[in-house]
């Protein structure tokens, strides 16, 4: 029974670990890419950020496994799209986040020229998720326990 509980409160705070972090991901989408808007404050990202949670949890591994052929062809590249999916799936589920098309200005770093692009929806969801995980992989490294 104890351990049990301890179990369930460590998978409570790992719910709540990922949540927060996919909320937090969300806020600084909308700061980073154009495309990406979020009407409505708190409220709305922390339950964006819990649907995304949930999302991960249960549809990520079913599209996971049903784009494993493919994945392994592509050598991992095709795992984008599925992570595109699922932000297609929670803005589909949660209108008040919104993917859309957008103009990248371009930039310059370190000697380096990105060009000014104009991205469609497809790719705008490919590069909200993409950042996403960039986002996601460096909260935890920074606090990993």
């Amino acid at each position: 029974m104890l351990t049990a509980l301890i179990a369930w409160r460590s998978s409570m705070k790992g719910l709540l670990r990922r949540t927060l972090f996919n909320a937090f991901a969300l806020f600084a989408l909308s700061i980073l890419l154009g495309g990406v808007t979020i009407h409505g404050g708190l409220q709305t990202l922390l339950f964006g950020g819990l649907i995304l949670t949930f999302l991960t949890i249960f549809l990520e591994p079913i599209l996971n496994l049903l784009s494993l052929p493919v994945t392994f062809v592509t050598m991992g590249l095709f795992s984008l799209i599925t992570h595109a999916i699922l932000f297609y799936v929670l803005t589909v589920l949660m209108p008040q986040i919104e993917v859309r098309a957008f103009v990248f200005p371009g930039t310059t770093l370190g000697g380096f020229v990105i060009p000014r692009m104009m991205l469609n929806t497809f790719f705008a969801y490919i590069l909200a998720a993409s950042l996403h995980s960039v986002i996601i992989s460096t909260l935890n490294w920074l606090l990993r326990d």
